[in-house]
């Protein structure tokens, strides 16, 4: 069931799936690559110096972008009801939900960072670090997916990528992988907890069609 529950979620999310895929924040991303140099001048060393930053930055927002669908849809649908009712927890359905985002936007978000880097003239050792940094922020953008619209989403993932955002913005600026090992932890903290809280927070949701009353269907 776990497995089917996954294909379904992979189905989806990928690229021209039903939900819409990860081609709108892809674009986002890009296009905050190449509109950045127009906006600061085309000073080498100035992108090179500031351009993995601003990496971080675009895939940050980027991650924002598809929040509001991810499980937005099940909810409406009440697919979450029935898999509870199948068996199926809200933990495990999230958790499913958790992998199969990452495999539909992480790799991509990846491929999209090299000609971003290419466009801001970033060498081979920011490139590599900015690739393995920039997992960490689809990841703590999970945390946010799970209430609310679009604009609570974007509040509440802020906050949790601050911490990811000045540890691997210093391990851009250090050979010392401190930094960067610890962003990875704080990553794997996020995925580990993500399908608890997201549990709890299904679970905690109001039954809109039993608080609406007889005025619901007004």
């Amino acid at each position: 069931m776990i497995a089917a529950l996954l294909r379904r979620d992979l189905g989806l999310l990928l690229p021209g799936g039903r939900g819409g895929g990860g081609i709108l924040p892809l674009l986002f991303f890009l296009a905050v690559a190449m509109l950045y140099p127009f906006a600061v001048g085309p000073d080498a060393q100035l992108l090179a110096r500031t351009g993995g930053g601003v990496i971080w930055v675009a895939a940050l927002l980027a991650a924002i972008l598809p929040l509001e669908k991810l499980v937005a849809g099940d909810l409406e649908a009440g697919v979450v009801d029935q898999l509870h009712l199948r068996g199926i927890s809200e933990e495990w359905a999230m958790a499913s939900r958790l992998l199969a985002h990452w495999l539909a936007f992480a790799p991509l978000l990846l491929l999209a960072t090299l000609p971003a880097a290419a466009l801001l003239g970033l060498d081979a050792d920011t490139t590599r670090t900015v690739l393995l940094a920039a997992v960490g922020l689809a990841v703590a953008a999970l945390t946010a997916s799970l209430r609310g619209g679009a604009a609570l989403a974007g509040l509440m993932v802020i906050p949790l990528a601050v911490p990811i955002l000045i540890f691997g913005a210093g391990a851009l600026g250090r050979p010392d992988p401190a930094a960067l090992l610890l962003t990875a932890a704080i990553s794997l903290g996020l995925c580990a907890v993500t399908p608890f809280i997201a549990g709890a927070a299904l679970r905690a949701r109001p039954n809109t069609a039993a608080c609406a009353g007889p005025w619901g269907s007004r």
